[in-house]
């Protein structure tokens, strides 16, 4: 009796990503983007290759759909557009569903409103969730330990760290809502920003000055805020 033969286990062949990276200027531009701490701009993929820019974006947008890369721009409020930031996708640990299933909702709603200034609607529908997270927390906590308590429960996986400069920053390690991102990264990352500032709004600190700087560190997103160091021993 013959034994039956196997082939090799391992992943699946996703067709999609392997088409995704069928030409060397994609593959080459993966590699790049990898290597990069905090993400690379259509510009500095484009002088790194010598592409021009609508190349450099057509390609990057080509590994963003396939879920290789995902894309965001800092959404801190201030005047003007920056640059798409392009970083390696890294499988996380998505966010309670009934979280993912409101957040989704709320990008079919605002894709519905293309005329309106998305970023705008999302800040403030974050603001309200942010709110209300924060409502169901102890009251009369310290607010960033209340925002802490809030992003790790939606599964941000948040460190606290101090600066040189003596600033509070929060560095978010993962993102729960990556499978969302591609669909609208600027709603997304408006939401996120809102969820904060709705957070440290209702537990008694001053919210404005909250900044999200998609890939700000080599292995996070980070959340800038407008505190002085509440405390040395976290």
């Amino acid at each position: 009796m013959e034994t039956p033969r196997t082939g090799p286990t391992g992943e699946t062949i996703d067709p999609h990503r392997h088409r995704a990276l069928g030409t060397p200027s994609r593959a080459s531009i993966l590699e790049m983007v990898r290597a990069a701490d905090t993400g690379m701009t259509i510009a500095e993929v484009g002088e790194r290759t010598g592409l021009h820019p609508s190349t450099a974006r057509a390609h990057l947008d080509r590994l963003v759909d396939a879920g290789l890369l995902v894309k965001a721009r800092a959404s801190g409020g201030q005047p003007g557009r920056p640059a798409w930031r392009y970083r390696v996708a890294i499988a996380e640990a998505p966010a309670p569903a009934p979280y993912r299933a409101l957040t989704a909702a709320l990008l079919d709603y605002l894709s519905r409103r293309g005329h309106r200034d998305v970023r705008a609607e999302a800040t403030r529908a974050g603001l309200d969730w942010g709110r209300h997270l924060a409502a169901a927390n102890a009251p009369g906590g310290d607010p960033v330990d209340t925002l802490l308590d809030v992003l790790r429960a939606l599964g941000f996986s948040p460190r606290l760290h101090e600066t040189t400069a003596g600033t509070t920053e929060i560095h978010l390690h993962t993102c729960p809502f990556l499978e969302l991102v591609k669909r609208n990264p600027d709603a997304i990352c408006a939401l996120h920003v809102g969820i904060v500032r709705g957070t440290l709004e209702h537990a008694g600190a001053p919210p404005a000055g909250a900044v999200l700087e998609p890939f700000g560190a080599p292995d996070a997103c980070v959340v800038r805020l407008a505190l002085p160091q509440l405390r040395r021993d976290r």
